[in-house]
């Protein structure tokens, strides 16, 4: 599902020093720096700095999926097998990337340690296989018996997964397990700032979209229309599609904090700027030319070129404005990716 002009992908790259890419979070979380780019103009805060930023009655919009630790390491004969879970689609079967992948055939089961077996079939066109997990406890069980945190590629090429990203890598709001890679908008959030927002009239509410690795792909195709979206499981409930509805009709605005929360809400929006309950996949991909019906602005960090979410932001904000304040933040020593820094874009 698209929303926005055909563009050439040419259009969303940029140059970034591997430097610029940040390896841990910043301590504490608030502590990051956010770049605000409002009608007023563009200026360099910090995260603590939000509450002021906002105005009572606005109402920001979290995910609260949970990162499961969805990178699995085994063996099929003398085959070493890397899996990386990226959507669920049975009680106990998984779509995976696989690296190694060649070496496997439908029906071949692979041994990821600790008593962990799952039988691979279906591959697909993207190289994935779909994986049934053997026995009766619970797949969330054995991830955590055997599985690793799935740290986003460019991290994880630059350092070993260790303890510290099992908190690192989970916002204060992790709930509902699923995801295979963090919310990361929500990450700079403590419970100090909370209360912080609260105190100034600003609301929060949550929503569940399970992150998948599809969120990290680069844009390989010439034209954005020839990309296809990768699908996430999502769920709006009642109370919460009633809650950003009652937001906006007392005159507040609905402020997503990360492109999950962005895409899920607008998939729940209809032509009227009314949101309605929810619950399936979506695969809503917004690029320049798309029109907003159910947010107000955004939080999001910074992201990939020629990625599909860099795309979401100048969808948001406009190409020339963001490729302009992504100059900015590079010059500046802003922090990128899941990991760095964030920005607020208030159109």
């Amino acid at each position: 599902m698209g929303g926005g002009f055909a563009m050439n992908v040419d259009l969303f790259d940029f140059e970034l020093p591997s430097e610029r890419i940040a390896l841990r979070p910043a301590v504490p979380r608030d502590a990051a720096r956010l770049l605000v780019l409002d009608a007023a103009g563009t200026r360099d805060l910090s995260v603590s700095d939000l509450p002021g930023q906002l105005r009572r009655g606005d109402l920001l919009v979290f995910n609260d999926t949970r990162v499961i630790p969805a990178q699995l390491e085994g063996i099929r004969g003398d085959a070493k097998i890397g899996a990386t879970l990226h959507k669920r689609e049975g009680p106990r079967e998984w779509r995976a990337f696989v690296r190694n992948g060649r070496r496997l055939r439908d029906g071949d089961t692979i041994d990821f340690g600790k008593h962990v077996f799952a039988t691979a079939s279906d591959k697909a066109d993207d190289g994935s296989f779909l994986l049934t997990f053997a026995g009766e406890v619970p797949v969330e069980i054995l991830l955590e018996r055997a599985g690793r945190m799935p740290l986003p590629p460019y991290i994880a090429a630059k350092r070993a997964t260790d303890a510290q990203d099992a908190d690192d890598y989970q916002t204060m709001f992790a709930a509902e397990k699923g995801a295979v890679a963090a919310p990361t908008a929500a990450l700079h959030f403590t419970p100090d700032l909370i209360a912080k927002l609260d105190a100034a009239g600003i609301a929060y509410a949550t929503l569940t979209l399970h992150v998948g690795a599809g969120t990290f792909l680069p844009v390989k195709a010439e034209d954005t229309n020839a990309h296809k979206m990768h699908a996430e499981w999502g769920r709006i409930d009642a109370a919460t599609a009633d809650c950003l509805n009652a937001t906006r009709a007392a005159g507040g605005r609905v402020i997503a904090i990360g492109t999950t929360s962005l895409r899920l809400i607008e998939s729940a929006t209809d032509e009227d700027g009314l949101v309605r309950p929810f619950e399936g996949d979506t695969a809503v991909f917004i690029t320049p030319g798309y029109r907003f019906k159910g947010v107000d602005g955004l939080m999001t960090n910074f992201h990939l070129p020629r990625s599909t979410l860099f795309m979401l932001v100048s969808a948001l904000m406009g190409r020339e404005r963001m490729q302009a304040a992504y100059a900015h933040a590079i010059e500046n020593g802003y922090r990128f990716y899941s990991y760095g820094d964030a920005s607020l874009l208030l159109p």
